[in-house]
């Protein structure tokens, strides 16, 4: 079933609770890579965040990402994907918003987004980029880095480790190809 967009008058879905439950994806299962090293899952995850892409509210203006938070043991902690709960919420907002902030795991997981961190937001106080920081993620996947925005230069500058895969360059515009 596939759930219709909200419409700007639309109350808003019930707001997630903030959780460190955790679980294993069926769809992607195994430990990231150690620091720059890639392996099988870190692409399996990034598939995923991929995926969870082409399941984005429409927008004929907002690019659509998906972002999915894994611990180093390769349990799944959170996933979100752009505008499922608000016409602004980017992938990485609504993957972090799921989980307490004090969160221990979240400072060896790894952050899987089928596109680059933003760096700047007019709709937001903080980017995704200082959203990851402040989490204390150390390390982000990206399938596609985009022209201009430097959120993965921001990111590295802080000491996280960012690693493209350009493999999945294609997935990750493919629902985007309207505004790409």
């Amino acid at each position: 079933m596939t759930e219709s967009p909200k419409s700007p008058e639309s109350p808003k879905s019930p707001e997630a609770p903030k959780t460190t439950a955790a679980r294993k994806s069926p769809e992607a299962c195994g430990q990231p890579g150690p620091g720059t090293e890639t392996t099988t899952a870190d692409r399996a995850w990034l598939a995923v965040a991929c995926q969870l892409a082409t399941q984005c509210p429409p927008s004929p203006t907002e690019l659509s990402a998906g972002a999915v938070i894994v611990a180093d043991d390769g349990t799944e902690l959170a996933r979100g994907c752009s505008r499922r709960r608000d016409p602004h919420d980017h992938a990485e907002e609504a993957a972090l918003a799921q989980l307490v902030s004090d969160d221990p795991r979240l400072s060896e997981a790894t952050l899987y987004s089928s596109l680059e961190p933003c760096a700047e937001r007019p709709s937001r106080p903080r980017p995704c980029a200082q959203l990851i920081r402040e989490a204390g993620i150390r390390r982000v996947v990206v399938g596609r880095r985009e022209p201009g925005a430097d959120g993965a230069g921001r990111l590295e500058s802080d000491g996280i480790t960012v690693i493209e895969l350009p493999e999945y360059a294609d997935a990750a515009k493919s629902p985007n190809r309207h505004l790409l």
